[in-house]
């Protein structure tokens, strides 16, 4: 007969093994179900000169991105002095990143693949199998229509009074920039995969500068401003102005920090931007230096711009599209940085 000291032994033994076999299936449970529908959280950030020019040290730049809980950023404004800071980034937070020239890159805590033609995009492989289409922009600063419609000098552009005027400079101004990037874009528009655009526009959305806008005297006219207009026309969806429809009570102000919203040389406007395509959106936020501007606070908060953090739901591949990834040019091998100009 075995002894008291035994048995309990035994029953230990036996408690830890169905202890580690419901572990298992709970796991496992959680995998298969994340694998399935994978939980994305994508953000566009101008960093502001290489994340140097808020007299902060880069590791507070880190900071807004690991607080954000991002899994991918299409960064602006990566360089200062001669250096690209996104690499610096890349490496303390263990990711992949891929330099686009122009001062723009892509970080990401999946593996890039490979890089579109021109460089405008990536192809980022996820855990749930599904390859992503990822495009990161910095559209020229300007002439800028909302200075120009509000008579606040910048750039020695003329002041302007008419939509078709705003318009006709806003194409002007980043016309040739929207037609190149839409090169790199089109060709893989049908190819099943989710597809993602983030950047700073240096442009306001055509959905903020509405006629209820303009009539509550939030902005001076309705403008149906064409880079966010032709990037909705094709099927995207504004990730931002999803989650938060009403144009009136959330204007989601990313430019700018650094003034006040009544200071009359300066206009608070939208124009940093994560659309997608092919996922479902479920959250986005706006990512600042206190609460009244922000979703996610930072302090202190190192750019000029505030970045936006959108999650998405991005659905398993399906079979049938497997054969539907696009070739694109260049083959990336982990924390690759390729340097050129768009």
């Amino acid at each position: 007969m075995p002894s008291a000291r035994n048995q309990n032994l035994k029953t230990v033994r036996i408690s830890k093994k169905l202890i580690l076999i419901s572990l298992f299936f709970i796991v496992s449970s959680h995998l298969s179900k994340s694998e399935e529908n994978l939980i994305l959280r994508v953000m566009t950030f101008n960093i502001w000169v290489g994340g140097s020019a808020g007299k902060q040290p880069i590791e507070q730049t880190t900071e807004v991105i690991r607080k954000s809980k991002a899994d991918i950023v299409g960064m602006q404004e990566t360089r200062a002095g001669g250096k690209d800071s996104s690499q610096l980034i890349a490496d303390s937070l263990g990711w992949h990143v891929f330099a686009q020239g122009g001062n723009t890159s892509i970080l990401s805590r999946y593996p890039i693949e490979e890089n579109s033609p021109n460089k405008w995009g990536v192809v980022i492989n996820l855990p749930n199998e599904t390859k992503i289409h990822f495009f990161n922009i910095h559209f020229r600063p300007s002439p800028y229509q909302p200075y120009q419609l509000k008579g606040i000098p910048y750039g020695n552009a003329p002041f302007i009074k008419t939509e078709e005027e705003a318009i006709e400079w806003a194409k002007k101004a980043r016309g040739d920039q929207v037609e190149r990037m839409f090169l790199d874009i089109t060709p893989v528009l049908e190819s099943g995969n989710p597809i993602f655009i983030t950047g700073d526009f240096n442009e306001p959305s055509f959905q903020d500068w509405s006629e209820r806008a303009a009539n509550k005297k939030i902005v001076p006219i309705a403008v149906k401003y064409p880079a966010t207009f032709n990037v909705v026309n094709a099927g995207f969806t504004d990730t931002f102005r999803k989650v938060h429809p009403d144009e009136i009570k959330n204007r989601g102000y990313t430019w700018t920090n650094k003034t006040t919203p009544d200071d009359p040389n300066d206009f608070h406007d939208r124009i940093d931007f994560v659309f997608s395509k092919g996922v479902e959106v479920i959250d986005s936020r706006i990512v600042g230096e206190n609460r009244e501007n922000a979703d996610i606070v930072v302090s202190p908060w190192p750019s000029d711009h505030r970045a936006v953090v959108s999650a998405v739901k991005v659905p398993k591949k399906s079979k049938s599209n497997e054969s539907k990834v696009l070739p694109l040019r260049t083959k990336q091998s982990s924390n690759l940085s390729t340097q050129g100009e768009k």
